[in-house]
């Protein structure tokens, strides 16, 4: 938010912030509030797919321009999406896996089922992994979706697996967070390091784990690009000027622009160079418990 915020203000634009912290009912309080303050453009983070469109229809009643940011408001048309491909996300993570590990059990757990990235994500992945399951040589063991993306259900679920002695070879999570409750089950069962485990939003937890050997990899989304793109496009709306996005994507009703931005895989082989270098995290932190 300091990004978008600097940014804004550096090509002369009024910034006015406000937190729902995962409420839906705040934010929509917190919509009318912005669009009393006579705002141009309203940039949302929308906590539920769904419930966001309210706040979307009464900004486009008032006259004002939407930008849906890193989640998309669905069946709500807004003017613009700003992300990441959310389904190269997915397939960097399988292609990942499927590269070193060919053949075994995978386990999936993904995100909030209200997170459309978490959709978009399963897209991705799944076009990598259900050749190779058809073919037989990857079986997909179980597929649980967590509540708010929540590390403890991630934790459980992954525990629940074992139990089971299905044998795991790799696991996909939606996000890093989620992976954190996973290798914090397979650490107490010795498996951590043993099997595979990926994720994606380099979490400074993660990269510290990839450096440990405890997770594989991780998909970086330079988020200060987003947030500095995101303010240079809110200002080119608010002036009323062409944004020239290419891209499109259908939220279930309207097909609406989406500015894509491209994810990284980091691994150990290459987080220097990537979110060491850009100063996401920094090298003392990533290494701090490596000797």
């Amino acid at each position: 938010m300091d990004i978008f915020m600097a940014k804004a203000k550096e090509l002369g634009a009024e910034v006015f912030v406000q937190n729902a912290n995962n409420d839906d009912e705040d934010q929509l309080k917190q919509v009318k509030y912005l669009l009393d303050k006579k705002i141009d453009v309203l940039v949302i983070v929308p906590n539920d797919l769904k419930k966001a469109s309210a706040g979307v229809d009464m900004a486009k009643k008032a006259g004002v321009k939407v930008i849906s940011y890193d989640r998309l408001v669905l069946n709500s048309n807004v003017d613009l999406y700003i992300s990441f491909d959310n389904v190269k996300v997915g397939k960097l993570m399988a292609e990942y896996l499927v590269k070193r590990y060919p053949k075994g059990n995978y386990l999936i757990i993904n995100g909030a089922t209200n997170d459309n990235n978490t959709k978009m994500i399963k897209e991705g992945y799944d076009s990598v992994l259900l050749p190779k399951v058809k073919s037989g040589d990857i079986k997909i063991i179980g597929e649980e979706w967590s509540p708010n993306w929540m590390s403890e259900y991630a934790f459980e679920a992954t525990e629940k697996y074992i139990q089971k002695n299905y044998g795991i070879d790799a696991i996909i999570a939606g996000d890093d967070g989620l992976a954190n409750g996973i290798i914090e089950s397979l650490s107490e069962h010795r498996l951590a390091g043993k099997v595979a485990v990926v994720a994606q939003d380099a979490d400074l937890a993660a990269c510290q784990r990839i450096i440990e050997g405890t997770q594989l990899m991780t998909v970086y989304k330079p988020l200060d690009k987003l947030a500095g793109d995101a303010a240079k496009l809110a200002v080119k709306l608010a002036k009323g000027e062409k944004l020239n996005v290419s891209n499109t994507i259908y939220d279930g009703k309207f097909t609406v622009p989406y500015y894509k931005l491209e994810p990284i895989a980091a691994d150990k082989s290459n987080i220097d160079d990537t979110v060491i270098k850009d100063g996401f995290h920094s090298r003392d932190d990533v290494y701090r418990y490596v000797k």
